[in-house]
């Protein structure tokens, strides 16, 4: 398993998996281990995924200074990766929360951006809220679901800002386009991959400032693909369409009963977009 120094001497590790060029892909949860991306469908037969653990997760080190959780301190452990591959440009894919920042990230440092891959992408970087419409909308694309009447509650009970009487799991299949074992499986591993401290750092103490980071989006000219998956409500496909609009060179696609975790929902779709993504690139 390989470590590098972060700019702090926090040691920080990632994992590498499959052959080709590097793809460094940054994970959600927010402060989620990266072994939940796997081999993000398939993708391992295309390029070699170099997965970050975020620092306080996975195999990387907790560091002395809490503060240095914050989503906006973090792209420097980024920079520090790029600079350990020896890599003038790299390839970045970031998930879920990690969308927010592989955005600033990439908003920092424009010109060490080769291609850009956000999938299922949060956006409180550049000022997007999920709102409760949204996620309703897109839980009601699933009515017809056995579990459905549970989690509507639940999501119901969370708009009023109340904890769901169900408790927080009856809406796990939400995330998921095919809540079968395999999906099942990845949700219930979730909290023991997870930094909890770390994860309400992460955006409790974060500072963005969507204005500079919008301006600065606009000024990349390297090519941006915003995936998004047809029945997740954060964010929706509208929302991620607004996002790739920042971008000179974004694209948007929906997969089609993709969930949160659009690598699951249908490998080869996933892996035949961003492959083929990079491969024109």
């Amino acid at each position: 398993m390989p470590v590098f120094s972060a700019y702090d001497g926090t040691q920080l590790a990632y994992h590498e998996k499959g052959d080709g060029a590097p793809l460094l892909c940054v994970p959600g949860g927010p402060m989620r281990a990266s072994v939940y991306l796997g081999d993000l469908g398939g993708l391992t037969a295309h390029r070699r995924l170099i997965l970050l653990d975020l620092r306080g997760t996975g195999d990387s080190a907790a560091p002395d200074d809490t503060s240095t959780y914050r989503c906006d301190r973090q792209t420097d452990d980024v920079e520090a990766l790029r600079e350990h591959l020896g890599l003038d440009q790299v390839d970045v894919l970031g998930h879920s929360a990690g969308g927010d920042l592989a955005t600033l990230y990439a908003a920092r440092h424009p010109k060490r951006i080769r291609t850009l891959i956000l999938v299922t992408p949060a956006t409180l970087a550049v000022g997007g809220v999920v709102t409760d419409e949204d996620r309703r909308e897109a839980a009601e694309l699933r009515k017809d679901e056995p579990w459905y009447p549970a989690a509507e509650v639940a999501l119901r009970e969370i708009a009023q800002g109340r904890t769901p009487t169900s408790g927080w799991d009856v809406i796990g299949p939400l995330l998921y386009g095919r809540w079968d074992a395999e999906a099942q499986t990845h949700r219930a591993q979730s909290t023991a991959q997870k930094n909890l401290a770390a994860s309400e750092a992460y955006y409790g103490e974060a500072f963005f400032d969507p204005p500079a980071t919008r301006a600065a989006l606009t000024a990349m000219t390297a090519p941006v693909l915003v995936l998004a998956g047809a029945y997740d409500g954060g964010p929706s496909p509208a929302r991620a369409e607004e996002l790739a609009a920042l971008f000179p060179g974004g694209v948007c696609q929906v997969q089609p009963g993709g969930g949160h975790f659009p690598w699951l929902d249908d490998p080869e779709w996933f892996t035949r977009r961003v492959a083929g993504f990079l491969a024109q690139h």
